[in-house]
């Protein structure tokens, strides 16, 4: 019989509360109830759990702690906890010190495992569900997070009933696993080789921006399509959140829905023009829509002749106090600069300067002029949804010459 890993358990569980104790005196203790009065090794492991745990008042050891299946939406960082649940998700370890990590469910919540790889645990099936016995929780960036250590007990168990995620409107998304469905409103350019694919991610009540890392079967998300997005991890940086899609499992959908267009707006000059801004070709290959280079060469499918026109502004406005990105797509820069995606095709196609032509249209009607734009504030940068300029107001002129210091 195997008193070393029942001991090795015991005495992790006792040590991580901050308490000393003899590893002898628990295998003492366990071979006396198993070999003297034939109490088996789970349950005597159980009964000696819980003397030191009354011993040394450590409350999360005492009964109904380890020994009792817990809830997932009941784990607290610093317990030792038996788990019942459903490995829901598989990904690649981060280093080779852990063997495997991914997102395991039950009917109640949804958190991150680590399994590290001293601790020799069977490895876990996605699909199947495990009891996993005497695993530790610990916090990782906010969210509690189910680690298998040497400690740990992993045994596959039958089905234990249906998980249905509960969706989560992106506005009360905190730390953690969740599960939403909103709408691919914008693709950012990504700014690291590893990335698959960023941008933002909206529904009724907000928006959240998301991450793809580059793996294996992962693939990118279309803008204007509605998803259902269930298993994301959402983490937080410097108070923003951001969504990780590497471990979700995404379903497309049919229709629409509508999304918050932001309540962020912002008045100022219009002191710089971006390149990039005017006619612009994208990508045409399905999921991509990344902007080409004046050769049609896109950085992920290469050169592509069969490219799709778009109209945007990209530039900052100014307020005196205060300089603020915008990003303005196709149907507010119709708006704004009165002309259509068609128009600016037909000018770009029949002028020397070819596309250049727009970029010098919009810069000389726009450049200096004040503007009053609202959209949705991202990460500093407004993506605006309306814009309009400002006219003049009489009624401000004394104010403005005595902050002048004129007459």
């Amino acid at each position: 019989m195997n008193f070393s890993q029942a001991v090795e358990r015991i005495s992790q569980k006792v040590v991580s509360r901050g308490h000393a104790v003899e590893r002898a005196a628990i295998e003492s203790r366990l071979r006396r109830l198993v070999e003297e009065f034939s109490v088996p090794l789970d349950e005597a492991e159980r009964t000696v759990t819980n003397e030191l745990a009354r011993e040394f008042s450590i409350p999360g050891l005492l009964p109904g702690g380890p020994g009792e299946p817990r809830t997932l939406d009941a784990l607290a960082p610093g317990e030792w906890v038996t788990v019942e649940c459903k490995v829901v998700a598989l990904t690649a370890p981060p280093s080779p010190s852990v063997a495997q990590a991914g997102i395991v469910a039950d009917q109640t919540a949804a958190v991150r495992f680590v399994a590290w790889s001293r601790a020799n645990a069977p490895p876990l099936r996605e699909g199947a569900w495990y009891r996993i016995e005497s695993a530790v929780v610990d916090q990782y960036r906010g969210a509690p997070n189910l680690t298998i250590t040497t400690g740990t007990t992993v045994t596959e168990i039958p089905e234990k009933g249906i998980i249905k995620p509960v969706l989560t409107p992106i506005a009360s998304i905190r730390p953690g696993v969740v599960s939403v469905r909103g709408k691919m409103i914008q693709e950012w350019e990504t700014t690291h080789e590893r990335i698959l694919q960023s941008g933002i991610l909206a529904d009724e009540t907000g928006s959240v921006r998301f991450v793809t890392w580059k793996e294996e079967g992962r693939e990118r998300l279309s803008p204007g399509v509605v998803y259902t997005i269930f298993y994301a991890v959402a983490d937080e940086f410097g108070g923003r959140l951001s969504l990780t899609l590497n471990t979700a499992t995404v379903v497309p959908e049919e229709g629409d829905i509508e999304v918050s267009v932001g309540d962020t707006s912002f008045e100022g000059a219009l002191v710089h023009i971006a390149q990039g801004s005017g006619l612009i070709r994208r990508c045409p290959v399905e999921g991509c829509s990344r902007v080409l280079s004046p050769t049609n060469y896109c950085p992920v499918h290469e050169i592509q002749q069969n490219f799709q026109y778009d109209l945007r502004i990209k530039g900052w406005l100014d307020n005196g106090e205060e300089t603020k990105e915008i990003l303005i797509p196709r149907a507010a820069t119709e708006a704004l600069v009165g002309m259509t995606l068609d128009q600016a095709r037909e000018i770009a196609e029949n002028t020397p300067l070819g596309m250049t032509e727009i970029f010098l249209r919009f810069r000389d009607a726009l450049l200096g002029r004040y503007f009053s734009c609202r959209g949705r504030d991202i990460d500093g940068r407004l993506l605006v949804s309306s814009c309009t300029p400002v006219r003049y107001r009489p009624e401000r002129l004394a104010d403005l010459l005595n902050r002048a210091g004129g007459s």
